[in-house]
């Protein structure tokens, strides 16, 4: 799985822990906490399945993929999840 470039330079594993913020952006959303939870696991699946792909990311490449993804299934909480900064 790919390593994680921080804007700090460092690198890290991926943490699925820190996408954390899509079921923030969806409850924010006043989305169903159980719609929330499985939006953010189907997020989470994706991101995973990409980055499986690839030796190095940024954690701004993993936000946008997240974006993306999070687009398709709850448009209100993608443009929330936009203004979190968690994966820094």
């Amino acid at each position: 799985m790919a390593h994680i470039v921080k804007r700090s330079r460092h690198s890290e594993p991926f943490n699925r822990d820190k996408l954390r913020s899509v079921v923030k952006s969806c409850l924010s959303t006043r989305t169903p906490i159980g719609e929330a939870i499985l939006t953010a696991e189907h997020v989470c699946l994706h991101v995973v399945q990409w980055l499986a792909k690839r030796e190095e990311v940024t954690s701004a490449d993993i936000r946008r993929k997240a974006h993306e993804i999070l687009e398709v299934h709850n448009p209100d909480a993608a443009t929330v999840y936009e203004q979190f900064d968690v994966l820094a």
